[in-house]
């Protein structure tokens, strides 16, 4: 891709800096939480009815806005999000500053590298393709109070409100500016082992529930999943993230001990069938008793490459940068496989670098945020003006 010009990054950069200067980081509230609501209403949609589209608000806070005729059987989303990692250890996370890199301009700030410039390059897109008109189908756009939440909630409560689904979908998320055509989904699951609270100093009088949990931990380690290995992904994975017991009190033997634990899902695979193969398979003696939780779910995605969408992208790209699309399948999951999972061709692509996720330095290029919402924007010509496919 040649040198951008100023002019180029001129409306982009400073919508990105302003994006990235109002907070709108994870707490325990998800999806609810405040700051993230008030991104949405005071900084983001404001952007949006400037532009002179009309938008709605859903029970959850989430803005969808729709432009074109919703009648040609034509149509195209783009999901962005609002919530970002939390700015933890980073330094100055809001200050949005423009930085000079060996690989060129980048603005550093919390969320740029995940969903902040994927969200600014939609709207860069949206824009041009208002300014130009003409449009032959229906370009639906919503920003959605997610972002960190692992589960579908919000997209599902736009989808609800859509009078029909889109055609296609596009997943406003950093990418490394590459198409990801696959994803994992995931399902969170907790075994809740019980045992008998005594006295510390009796232990034979009571039940640890430690000791059970130790038996549910080393039947998983070797357990069989059942599945088939994928060819870009590999094996599924089953693993342990985090284990609590109760009651947390001193000298005293836990009747609960909570394991949580994370379940790669390869596409075609189900949920709840991997979650019902996972209690069949285990198997706890006595006096132990153990129940299953399920946790946030998230469906994973896989588009083939000889797909009408997938050509339409292809097509995008050659047009913005005179080569073909590059492609990739994704390890950590977001809202594409809700897509799919209704039959709808989903991808995730974003500029951002996925190894910068959550990380104390972020950044991303000028160059790529430009690149990309041209990307957008030729996207948007593919599937809604000329020939339909």
């Amino acid at each position: 891709m040649p040198n951008i010009s100023p002019t180029e990054a001129a409306s982009l950069v400073p919508l990105l800096q302003t994006f990235v200067r109002f907070p709108s980081q994870q707490t325990d509230l998800q999806e609810s939480d405040p700051e993230v609501q008030a991104f949405i209403r005071e900084c983001a949609a404001p952007k949006l009815k400037a532009l002179g589209l009309e938008i709605e608000f859903d029970e959850m806070g989430n803005v969808i806005a729709a432009i074109g005729p919703a009648d040609t059987g034509r149509s195209l989303m783009f999901v962005g999000y609002a919530m970002t990692h939390p700015a933890a250890r980073m330094q100055n996370p809001f200050t949005a500053e423009l930085i000079d890199t060996p690989r060129g301009q980048a603005v550093r700030g919390r969320g740029v590298a995940e969903q902040k410039t994927a969200l600014t390059a939609a709207i860069g897109a949206i824009e041009q393709a208002l300014a130009h008109g003409q449009l032959q189908g229906r370009l639906i756009f919503t920003l959605l109070t997610a972002g960190e939440t692992g589960r579908h909630d919000a997209l599902a409560s736009v989808m609800k409100r859509l009078p029909a689904p889109p055609q296609y979908a596009v997943v406003c998320i950093g990418t490394d500016s590459k198409v990801a055509i696959g994803n994992k989904g995931r399902i969170d699951f907790d075994v809740i082992v019980a045992g008998k609270t005594s006295h510390s100093s009796v232990p034979w009088e009571g039940i640890n529930a430690i000791a059970g949990a130790c038996r549910v931990i080393t039947q998983f380690e070797s357990l069989d999943l059942g599945v088939p290995e994928h060819p870009a992904f590999g094996p599924a994975t089953l693993t342990p993230t985090a284990v609590s017991s109760s009651p947390r009190a001193t000298h005293t033997v836990p009747d609960t001990v909570r394991v949580t634990y994370d379940r790669r899902l390869l596409p075609g695979e189900e949920p709840q069938e991997a979650l019902s193969a996972i209690q069949e398979a285990l198997h706890i003696p006595e006096p132990w008793k153990a129940a299953f939780e399920l946790g946030p779910v998230m469906y994973p995605n896989e588009l083939s490459t000889d797909s009408p969408f997938f050509k339409h992208l292809d097509q995008a790209y050659r047009q913005v940068t005179g080569q073909e699309a590059p492609s990739f399948y994704c390890n950590f999951a977001l809202d594409a496989g809700y897509f799919s999972r209704d039959g709808i061709p989903a991808v995730m692509l974003g500029p951002g670098e996925v190894h910068q996720f959550h990380s104390s330095e972020e950044h991303v290029l000028v160059e790529d945020l430009v690149k990309i919402s041209k990307v957008y924007y030729a996207l948007i010509e593919e599937c809604l003006s000329g020939p339909s496919a």
